[in-house]
C-alpha cells in the first residue's frame, strides 16, 4: 500500500499530488543561470520566476564537492550524519587512500530508499557512474537499514537507478530498467562532454512521460563549468539546454527544483597558469624536512580527487592534513594560516563542528583555500597536461553559494545563521523536503483558503 508520507533521518516528507523532480546542476554557481537568463537563453526559468516561482539564496554542504553534496541531497542531511566526507578519503581502518564511491561508507539511509519503501515510484539518474551505488543503496540494492539498526538491508521493492555514463549496461535486475538507449533515443555519450548531462535530462523526461514517477533525481556533470565561465557562449548554450528539459518536465506536471552540489571558481593567474598552494610540500617545510628526506606520517588528502581528473587535475580548494605522531598541530596550523591563498585552517574537532563533517574521516587539520586559489599535494603528484583551459575548481567557502529555484510560489524559509559567507535560507539538501512537504503544505493551505472563500 502506498503512503504519500514517509520519515527518514529524523525528517518527514509528504509527497504532493504532482511528481517531484530535483535537478542537481553540478558546479553551478548562481551567475551561470543569471547570465544565461539575462541573455534570453533560459525562457522557461525567466517565465517561472516572473510568475511567482521561488528563487532563494542557498548553500551547499561542506566540502563543496560532488559526492558529499549529492549524498546530502539524497539523505536530507549534512556529511556528519551520512558519513561521505569527500570523493576521496584516507581510510584509517585499512591504511589506504581510496575513492569514496562505495556504499559501505554510508552511515544513513537515503530518502529514495524510504520513499520506495513507502510505495512511491522513485527514479534516480546520475550522469557519472561514480555516484550510482551511493544513490542506489536501498533503492535497487541493499543499503543502510531504515530501522536505524546500523546494518544493511535489501529493499522490499525496486526503483530505478542508473548512470548516463553506463546507460548501455543498465538491466532490470541491477538498475530497475533496461533498453535505456532505445528509450532515450540518443547514443551513449562520452563522459567528458555536455551530452552526458543532456542524456541524463532526456532520460528523466522520457521516463516521466512513459512510465511516470513520484520522486525523481537527475544529477548532472560539471564538465562545462570546469572549462567555461558564466556568460560565455558555451555556458549559455548549456544552460539553454537545461532550461528546455526543465520546461518539458514542467509540461508533464512536475514540481521542478534546480539546485547544485557546489559552485565553481577560477583558480588561475592572469596568464592562465593554475594558482596553487602545494600543501604537502608546505607542511614538510614547516616540520623541517629537507627536500629529499623521508618524513613518515605526513599525508595530505585532496577529497576532490576522483576518476575524472581531466576536469581539474585533482586540484580543489579543500585539503585534509594528517600529521606525524607528536607533531605540533597548532604550530603547523598557525604557519599555514600565514600563507597567501589560504582562507582558513582548523583542527579536526573545530572543522567537524564548524563544517558538519564526520570527525573520523578528516585529518588532523583541514585547510581551505581562498576562492582564487587551488590546493595540491606536491607538484609531481598532479598531472596537469590534460588541462586544456584555465583551471576552474571548487571545494571550499568560495564555492559555497548555489542556486535554489522551484517552479512553485512558496514562502521563503527563515534565513539561517551560519559562520560562512553570505546569508542563505536553505541548503541544497533541503531540496526534496521543499519540493514535497513545503509544496504539499502550500497546496493544502490554498485549498483551505479556496473553501473558505466559497462558504
Amino acid at each position: 500500500m502506498t503512503s504519500r508520507t514517509f520519515t527518514v533521518n529524523n525528517r518527514s516528507y509528504t509527497a504532493p499530488d504532482s511528481p517531484v523532480v530535483v535537478i542537481c546542476i553540478d558546479g553551478s554557481e548562481p551567475d551561470y543561470h543569471l547570465q544565461a537568463a539575462a541573455a534570453g537563453r533560459m525562457p522557461w526559468l525567466s517565465k517561472v520566476l516572473a510568475n511567482g516561482g521561488a528563487s532563494w539564496p542557498a548553500h551547499c554542504a561542506m566540502p563543496a564537492l560532488t559526492n558529499p553534496n549529492n549524498v546530502s541531497i539524497a539523505t536530507g542531511r549534512p556529511p556528519c550524519e551520512h558519513g561521505i566526507s569527500g570523493n576521496y578519503i584516507f581510510d584509517t581502518e585499512t591504511g589506504e587512500e581510496v575513492l569514496m564511491n562505495d556504499k559501505r561508507f554510508l552511515r544513513a539511509p537515503t530518502l529514495f530508499a524510504a520513499a520506495n519503501e513507502a510505495g512511491l515510484d522513485v527514479v534516480v539518474v546520475t550522469a557519472k557512474d561514480k555516484l550510482r551505488r551511493l544513490l542506489g543503496a536501498g533503492l535497487v540494492e541493499d543499503g543502510p537499514a531504515l530501522d536505524g539498526s546500523g546494518g544493511f538491508a535489501e529493499p522490499k521493492r525496486r526503483g530505478i537507478c542508473f548512470s548516463a555514463q553506463k546507460a548501455d549496461e543498465a538491466t532490470e535486475e541491477t538498475n530497475g530498467i533496461s533498453d535505456v538507449l532505445a528509450l532515450v533515443g540518443k547514443p551513449l555519450p562520452d563522459v567528458y562532454s555536455a551530452e552526458l548531462s543532456e542524456f541524463t535530462l532526456a532520460a528523466g523526461v522520457e521516463i516521466l512521460a512513459s512510465r511516470g514517477a513520484d520522486l525523481m533525481y537527475l544529477s548532472l556533470t560539471d564538465y562545462i563549468q570546469h572549462k567555461h565561465a558564466p556568460g560565455t557562449e558555451t555556458a549559455n548554450a548549456f544552460y539553454e539546454m537545461i532550461d528546455s528539459y526543465a520546461a518539458k518536465l514542467d509540461e508533464l506536471g512536475a514540481v521542478v527544483v534546480l539546485t547544485a552540489d557546489h559552485g565553481m571558481s577560477a583558480k588561475s593567474d592572469a596568464d592562465g597558469a593554475p594558482r596553487v598552494v602545494y600543501v604537502e610540500d608546505e607542511v614538510r617545510r614547516i616540520l623541517g624536512a629537507t627536500e629529499d628526506a623521508e618524513l613518515e606520517g605526513v599525508r595530505v588528502i585532496l577529497p576532490i580527487t576522483d576518476p575524472y581528473t581531466v576536469h581539474h587535475g585533482a586540484l580543489g580548494s579543500f585539503a585534509s592534513v594528517y600529521l606525524p605522531e607528536g607533531a605540533d598541530r597548532d604550530g603547523v596550523a598557525a604557519a599555514l594560516r600565514k600563507m597567501g591563498g589560504i582562507q582558513a585552517v582548523s583542527d579536526r574537532e573545530e572543522a567537524a563542528e564548524r563544517y558538519a563533517l564526520p570527525a573520523d574521516r578528516i585529518g588532523d587539520l583541514v585547510v581551505l583555500a581562498e576562492a582564487g586559489t587551488a590546493l595540491g599535494r606536491f607538484e609531481a603528484w598532479h598531472d596537469l597536461t590534460q588541462l586544456d583551459a584555465p583551471l576552474r575548481s571548487h571545494g571550499a567557502l568560495g564555492e559555497l553559494r548555489i542556486p535554489f529555484l522551484i517552479n512553485r510560489p512558496l514562502p521563503a524559509p527563515t534565513p539561517f545563521e551560519g559562520p560562512f559567507g553570505e546569508p542563505a535560507c536553505v541548503h541544497n539538501y533541503d531540496a526534496f523536503w521543499v519540493a514535497t512537504t513545503l509544496v504539499a503544505e502550500a497546496g493544502t493551505a490554498q485549498t483551505r483558503a479556496g473553501r473558505a472563500r466559497t462558504e
